[in-house]
């Protein structure tokens, strides 16, 4: 899709849902949505034509389409279109509701927040847990723990105004962690390189050494919190998996030596393929013209590092590293035909956005996946996207904790 375009739509989305779709927050604790194609994001093929039952927020069956429903149910007949769970974005920096409700409004059920002032996602976290229909959910990081906090940190935080000289040394690295987590975040995020988009950072650079990583991994871990490692150079991603992070984000420029070693240990790679595009095209989250250099030798990088880690057993997880501004143009749909590209089978593919992102962030015996027991956190496309993965970008209805956002089924 022309990217001015894309961004036109996204816009009028953001702005007006109501010309395109219908939005509600039924109260209706039964529904059955009938005639779907299911991609449930465990099974290798997808179940033709069947039934799938929620009550009470929850997916109580899937069955063939024919079997009774339950009396009273509110029937929602997808006509043969796809049903999916909703996608899970395990790399985002949701600001405000506003955004949020952008996310949703494009089928993110659930976003992993890595980086956002005043703990604004574990407030978007807590209203979607207490019911609120138009917020996905939240796994909340807080403030990401680096050298040079930034400054709102301090204004959350006064007591540890000495940090403002710098977060440096295991026991500092310490405090900041155990800082966060006594405030009720879900996951620590910390910078094992400096960003990529900043045009006066190197993301090759490492900025803690191997204490300090270690540090925030035991802190985290006496919270029982894991923690995501922001790392692009291959030198602090190796450090951090050695430490014991659940996460790589990013990995432009990994070794095949580090994809081993997070083979090996189990840990998650969070590309983030997308961004690097953003960076070079105009317009989106950056608009600058040496980070678009930059990402233009970044690209063909990450995309070969996706590839050899695919190839290597490395479980692949979608992220955006999007803020869902009003200006952003990259969603989850974006980051799975880029794995596509780089050659997972569109089934797995939809996975990374789903299943095993949500196994990644820890969610998975609650969501992320089609199978009774779970929140009925759901998404309809109108295409088969195991044949044209492009057909994800095109969301028609979004259930939301078993309560429908948004319904352009009947749609004229």
């Amino acid at each position: 899709m022309n990217k001015r375009f894309s961004a036109c739509l996204l816009l009028v989305f953001s702005l007006a849902p109501s010309v395109f779709c219908q939005t509600t927050s039924s109260s209706a604790s039964v529904f059955v949505l009938t005639h779907a194609n299911v991609i449930d994001a465990i099974s290798n093929e997808p179940i033709r034509d069947a039934n799938v039952v929620v009550r009470e927020g929850r997916i109580e069956s899937v069955n063939p389409a024919g079997t009774a429903v339950p009396a009273g149910a509110t029937i929602l007949d997808l006509q043969g279109r796809w049903l999916l769970p909703g996608y899970i974005d395990a790399h985002a920096h949701v600001p405000d509701m506003a955004a949020a409700r952008r996310a949703l409004l494009f089928g993110t059920t659930t976003l992993r927040d890595l980086g956002v002032n005043h703990f604004a996602d574990i407030g978007i976290r807590d209203l979607n847990h207490a019911g609120v229909v138009d917020l996905p959910d939240i796994v909340a990081a807080g403030y990401h723990v680096r050298p040079h906090p930034a400054d709102e940190f301090f204004l959350d935080f006064p007591k540890l105004y000495d940090l403002m000289a710098g977060v440096q040394g295991p026991e500092n690295v310490r405090r900041m962690v155990r800082a966060q987590a006594e405030r009720g975040v879900n996951v620590i995020k910390i910078m094992a390189t400096e960003r990529a988009g900043l045009p006066d950072t190197d993301p090759r650079k490492r900025v803690f050494n191997d204490e300090e990583l270690s540090a925030a991994v035991d802190e985290a871990r006496k919270a029982g919190l894991g923690v995501a490692a922001h790392a692009h150079g291959d030198a602090g991603a190796r450090a951090a998996v050695l430490a014991g992070v659940r996460s790589i984000e990013h990995g432009t420029y990994l070794s095949d030596a580090t994809l081993r070693l997070m083979k090996e240990r189990g840990t998650y790679l969070v590309p983030t393929i997308a961004t690097v595009i953003d960076l070079i095209d105009p317009e989106g989250d950056y608009d600058n013209p040496i980070l678009s250099m930059r990402g233009k030798a970044m690209l063909p990088r990450v995309r070969e590092m996706t590839a050899h880690a695919w190839k290597m057993g490395v479980k692949i997880v979608a992220g955006t590293d999007t803020g869902y501004l009003p200006q952003s143009t990259r969603r989850i749909p974006d980051e799975i035909a880029e794995l596509v590209a780089i050659g997972m089978p569109p089934m797995d593919a939809i996975k990374a956005g789903t299943s095993m992102a949500a196994e990644c962030l820890g969610i998975d015996k609650r969501t992320g996946s089609i199978r009774p027991g779970l929140e009925a956190d759901l998404i309809v496309v109108d295409r088969n996207p195991l044949e044209d993965v492009n057909a994800l970008r095109d969301v028609l209805l979004v259930m939301n904790n078993g309560k429908v956002f948004i319904n352009r089924l009947d749609l004229r």
